[in-house]
């Protein structure tokens, strides 16, 4: 199988299966990366350890600090107690709530701003769920400008008297 094609069906498997977690498989947070394929995981209940990820997932699914996934242990593992063995989007994070099945330490609830909570209800009204881009990359090395319309308009006697001073010094 070539590696387009590969590639095709492992993220098709991905984005396209809403998948339940059996009894021995468990949902964890990722906490950080640690080189060759391993990563660092905390269950709900606080305890870390790091997981591996298989060959089917390398180069081709990306996970970063704070996804969750669903792992498979490891019982001859010292170190390496789990492998991964779906990566969880938004998407299947929301089926798992609604089926009761997301671990409560993972339940959180985002605290909002009063000036966010104003724009979040106007904006309420006008987006659909499929319109959603809070999942959207933000990238956090911009500031953020807020434009806002001064009170005072220019007089268009001024407006004049600025454009005759600049053609007087040539500019």
């Amino acid at each position: 199988m070539s590696q387009a094609t590969k590639r095709k069906h492992v993220v098709k498997e991905a984005l396209g299966d809403f998948v339940t977690p059996t009894e021995k498989q468990q949902i964890v947070k990722v906490t950080g990366s640690r080189g060759n394929n391993l990563h660092e995981a905390v269950t709900a209940r606080g305890v870390t350890f790091l997981v591996s990820m298989p060959t089917k997932f390398r180069k081709n699914l990306w996970i970063k600090r704070g996804d969750y996934v669903i792992v498979d242990p490891i019982e001859e593992g010292e170190k390496v107690k789990a492998e991964i063995s779906f990566i969880l989007y938004k998407d299947n994070i929301q089926y798992l709530q609604k089926q009761q099945l997301w671990p409560e330490g993972f339940t959180e609830e985002p605290e909002k701003e009063p000036e966010k909570a104003e724009e979040t209800e106007k904006d309420e009204d006008f987006s659909d769920s499929e319109d959603d881009e809070s999942d959207l990359f933000v990238n956090t090395n911009r500031r953020n400008y807020q434009y806002s319309e001064s009170g005072e308009e220019e007089n268009p006697e001024e407006a004049e008297n600025c454009k005759e001073e600049r053609t007087e010094k040539g500019l």
